[in-house]
């Protein structure tokens, strides 16, 4: 698979099946992974690979939690800039739709939120997961460098046949991560990333994006 490839097929995929994920694929995604950009070097994240018992307590934790309707953890970052702006809520809001329109959740369904974090707080069905942490010192520069590390990590998961599914929901439950990865109390849990092979009996969904117009402008070329 060349990269062009492995871009254009890469999706948040929500809809996994329990087929189990070689530890010999994993491990050589995130060693060839070591080689992402990373500004001076510092190579600031902290990832976590959870799966097996470990990973169904924590689905069976989480789960609990949402179905509580338990608001979350003290919040260690802001999920989205408030107030959300257009352009940028009106892309957010159409994505929304779309993606748990093809889940089967329709957005006037009274138990849409319930249903939603359900399906969250399962990862989708994925055997996998992977949390992903940056210190608290920490500053954009690093985090935009554990961005393209993730981004990094997705693509070359498309080169062993597998996809993912970044997920900020597990940053609402990260004290119930942090019990089951037991890393410092003071890291911040980026994301989760679910991992694993896509179940190809539900319909897939790729959201719609900008053109490139619209976010690109070319000056001197």
């Amino acid at each position: 698979m060349d990269v062009f490839e492995a871009v254009d097929t890469r999706r948040a995929v929500r809809a996994f099946s329990d087929k189990p994920v070689p530890r010999e694929s994993i491990e050589r995604v995130l060693d060839a992974a070591t080689r992402a950009p990373s500004s001076g070097n510092l190579q600031p994240w902290h990832l976590y690979v959870v799966a097996g018992e470990p990973l169904a307590g924590l689905k069976q934790r989480a789960s609990a939690r949402a179905a509580a309707g338990d608001p979350g953890d003290d919040r260690q970052y802001p999920m989205y800039p408030d107030p959300l702006t257009a352009p940028y809520s009106d892309r957010f809001t159409a994505a929304a739709a779309q993606r748990y329109q093809a889940l089967g959740i329709e957005r006037d369904d009274p138990d849409r939120p319930r249903k939603i974090a359900g399906l969250n707080t399962h990862a989708f069905g994925a055997p996998v997961v992977m949390f992903c942490y940056i210190e608290p010192s920490m500053g954009p520069g690093q985090w935009a460098d554990v961005g393209m590390y993730l981004q990094t990590v997705m693509l070359l998961l498309r080169a062993e046949g597998l996809h993912s599914c970044p997920q900020v929901m597990w940053t609402i439950f990260h004290r119930s991560v942090r019990e089951t990865v037991s890393t410092a109390a003071d890291r911040i849990l980026l994301c989760g990333l679910s991992v694993g092979f896509e179940d190809d009996s539900v319909p897939r969904l790729r959201t719609d994006r900008a053109p490139m117009q619209e976010t690109v402008t070319m000056v001197g070329i």
